[in-house]
């Protein structure tokens, strides 16, 4: 496409749709001309979100005769494939929040379309561009721990009560599961890191604390962050929680990648402390931030000696004031550019098959008696295509 004013959408208009917002600043050039949102408060979330007024529509298939070159599907989980298909099918250049989908053939049916299509399909994993990956990467690319060999991730989720137990997030027949909805992010990163993906997992994990509270009824027509508080606290006292809660509070998972590394991912949804921390162990040493924002650091180790605190090297975290924010202005602009004139991106919608169907397969595991296991591979040209950066005309 030609420098022009790109016509977009969103798609639901949920706590996610304000990413939308990233691409109305005077150096995106975009206009935005529909949103889609079923629920009876659209206008009031279209102005509580965006803060525009512009034509809703209750369904995608209702934006058939609006002329549009781009798409922000921020619905719920369960509903990616049905939309960003149809989108695809339109020749609509999408931007799909993470999860890909929450049932593997439907990720493999959204690939195949954007690939029969040639229409442009970006992922949101915002993830690859937070500064604490992004030093990890430096490190790990500089040689200075040397090849990687294993990735071990603990996520604290302290906000899980209010961000996952309250609403749809809460039921696996939306989510799939939390190592799925959540733990996606954390599984592409960890393969970007490594510069592999899975090809068998296993998990262990449970309901262990939000089964069993009583203070039910949900949040009616409220919207994230409407109910969230620190004041939360401890776990056994939140109320309004969702009438149907299906999903794992506690989960854990164990990968073996195509290229011999070794990652493992634990994730806790009553936890005081919200942040996640990696470690990255290579043959030559190891990394591991403390904080996963600005103000925080990560040290590397890379002298043999007993312990030590601080390590040999530190590294600051800056740039991500505003984490999960920063990143997604950054992705934005990415996909836009991605759009516009096909610049290779640092997302990939293989990456974010991989990385769900990872979540997935560890979802299962746990729900199976923690048996491992094994992950299909895609058709080689489906391969090929992302990992050639979407080859085809703007």
């Amino acid at each position: 496409m030609s420098e022009k004013t790109l016509k977009i959408a969103v798609i639901g208009l949920g706590a996610r749709s304000a990413l939308a917002t990233k691409a109305l600043g005077p150096k995106q050039n975009c206009e935005l001309v529909a949103a889609v949102e079923p629920s009876p408060k659209a206008k009031e979330r279209l102005a509580q979100r965006i803060g525009l007024e512009v034509p809703i529509f209750s369904s995608v298939e209702e934006l058939r005769d609006i002329p549009l070159d781009a798409a922000f599907v921020t619905s719920p989980d369960d509903t990616h494939a049905q939309i960003t298909i149809e989108l695809l099918n339109r020749g609509v250049a999408v931007y799909l929040e993470k999860p890909l989908a929450i049932k593997l053939e439907d990720a493999t049916a959204i690939l195949q379309t954007a690939y029969r299509t040639k229409t442009p399909l970006y992922l949101g994993h915002n993830m690859r561009h937070m500064q604490v990956v992004r030093g990890l990467k430096r490190i790990i690319d500089e040689g200075l721990i040397g090849p990687v060999k294993a990735i071990w991730c603990r996520h604290f989720v302290g906000s899980g009560g209010d961000f996952y137990f309250k609403d749809w997030h809460a039921q696996r027949e939306h989510v799939g599961g939390l190592l799925l909805q959540k733990a996606a992010h954390d599984i592409d990163v960890m393969h970007w890191l490594a510069n592999g993906h899975a090809t068998r997992v296993v998990g262990m994990g449970g309901l262990t604390l939000y089964g069993d509270l009583e203070a039910r009824g949900g949040q009616g027509d409220k919207l994230m962050p409407e109910w969230h508080s620190l004041k939360n606290w401890p776990p056994r006292t939140q109320t309004g929680l969702a009438d149907q809660i299906d999903v794992e509070d506690l989960s854990m998972m164990l990968m073996e990648l195509n290229n011999g590394v070794f990652c493992s991912y634990q994730q806790c949804h009553y936890t005081p402390d919200y942040w996640r921390n990696y470690t990255v162990i290579g043959e030559a040493g190891r990394a591991e931030n403390f904080g996963d924002g600005e103000g925080g650091v990560i040290r590397v180790w890379n002298q043999r000696r007993y312990y030590s605190a601080q390590g040999d090297l530190e590294f600051p975290i800056e740039g991500d004031a505003n984490g999960h924010d920063d990143a997604d202005q950054l992705t934005v602009n990415e996909f836009l550019d991605f759009v516009r004139y096909g610049t290779p991106t640092d997302t990939n919608p293989l990456g974010a098959w991989w990385a769900v169907a990872a979540g997935i397969g560890a979802t299962d595991s746990i729900r199976q008696g923690n048996q491992p296991v094994a992950i299909d591979e895609l058709p080689t040209e489906l391969c090929e295509y992302f990992l050639q950066g979407q080859p085809g005309p703007r």
